[in-house]
């Protein structure tokens, strides 16, 4: 079932500490982009005066355009320069979430947020670019590095936004991510090699070829329909919570600040996610997927009976926001340590999965409140998180059988 990657020559250039620290921090700017609509859906759907079923069309466009763009880009990963492609689609964030910021009609801002979307490669094009680089013994330790610096993002752009858009308006928050953006895509090219590590002898594939060959390695390795799907349902989870809760907090009085402010638990992850990502290293991505998943479970099943209450609120989201993307890792993990020539690919069918269930929850999670207010957001959100525990207990019976 698994393919060991290669050993490294001594001559391939590892990145250092200080460089991974610089890729956490881009993947941090180039992830907010899409986070930043979270606590402000309300006002945004109120400045165009468009309703919150239709609103929620906005951040599932966004995920769905996402999985689009991955299809079709991301496998130029194990072809072209990763340099190359960055380039490119950081740029295209840029344009996009300038057009977000002066947009004057609800069309035009879901476009550009779509078209956003399409270009938002860059997170899941870098954990593979630094998984050619490090000592394969590190992957737990810099898959979570890179996952803090995507949370950190998810953090600032769902605290920050809030805060922001309560003191000065909702455009001033895409007018800052734009300032964010536009800084990043100068400096990100100059960080990251140009040539592939220790692969340039090797034969390349054609676009279509590579397109193609994703459905030979899902046969060869099907975990990944598994760790996808999973991912799927997770990331659902998350966004349709979140979609409720953005809608939720104004209908019980409070301002987007207060959103912001119960995003602000995130922070935790800075601090929990690397500590986990290394109890993945040592216990394996099975079994903590499996604890991490259950936990994130109980969170979800107090949404229901602590939601009318902001402070009790407080303790689900703390439980989701600790185990959350530690689920992310432990799956990245089952296929990130196999081949290097074909670890974009892998990614790309893990990403495609993870946002077309986000896409179809983000609607969902606003469409869901509309018709049956926080209690339907909950149950929705608990139904899909019982799932996903279902699904990493059958992945974890399944690899126990393949490895005896």
């Amino acid at each position: 079932m698994s393919e060991s990657a290669p050993e490294p020559t001594k001559s391939e250039r590892r990145l250092s500490s200080t460089e991974v620290l610089l890729l956490t921090l881009a993947c941090s700017v180039v992830t907010a982009n899409a986070y930043y609509i979270h606590p402000i859906i309300s006002e945004v759907a109120r400045s165009f005066d468009v309703g919150h079923g239709l609103i929620g069309i906005v951040p599932g466009a966004n995920q769905i355009a996402l999985a689009l763009g991955v299809f079709l880009i991301l496998p130029l990963g194990d072809r072209i320069s990763n340099r190359k492609l960055v380039t490119v689609t950081v740029t295209g964030q840029f344009l996009s979430i300038t057009g977000m910021a002066f947009a004057q009609d609800f069309r035009l801002f879901t476009l550009a947020s779509t078209v956003l979307g399409f270009f938002t490669i860059a997170p899941y094009l870098l954990p593979t670019y630094a998984s050619k680089r490090i000592d394969p013994a590190r992957l737990g330790a810099v898959t979570a590095m890179l996952t803090t610096g995507i949370i950190g993002g998810i953090l600032v752009a769902r605290a920050g936004a809030g805060i922001v858009a309560e003191l000065f308006g909702w455009r001033t928050v895409y007018y800052i991510a734009a300032s964010f953006m536009l800084v990043v895509s100068i400096l990100l090219p100059f960080l990251m090699d140009e040539r592939e590590a220790g692969h340039d002898t090797q034969p390349k594939q054609g676009y279509f070829s590579l397109l193609l060959s994703m459905a030979g390695l899902v046969k060869r390795y099907p975990e990944i329909l598994l760790s996808g799907t999973i991912q799927g349902l997770g990331f659902g989870v998350f966004l349709s919570v979140w979609m409720g809760l953005g809608l939720h907090l104004p209908d019980m009085g409070y301002g987007v600040d207060v959103v912001g402010y119960l995003a602000a638990f995130s922070i935790l992850n800075l601090f929990t996610t690397p500590w986990l990502g290394r109890l993945a290293d040592n216990i394996g991505p099975y079994k903590s997927r499996m604890i991490f998943a259950s936990v994130n479970l109980i969170g979800v099943l107090l949404l229901w009976p602590m939601g009318h209450s902001v402070w009790l609120l407080i303790v689900p989201v703390m439980l989701m926001t600790l185990v959350g993307p530690a689920v992310d890792i432990t799956n990245r993990m089952t296929f990130l340590s196999l081949a290097p020539e074909i670890r974009t690919r892998l990614m790309t069918v893990y990403i495609v999965m993870m946002f077309i269930g986000g896409g179809i929850s983000s609607s969902a999670g606003t469409a869901v409140y509309d018709l049956a207010g926080w209690a339907g957001n909950a149950v929705l959100a608990g139904v899909m998180s019982a799932t996903l525990v279902v699904l990493c207990g059958v992945a974890w019976a399944w690899r126990g059988r393949a490895t005896e």
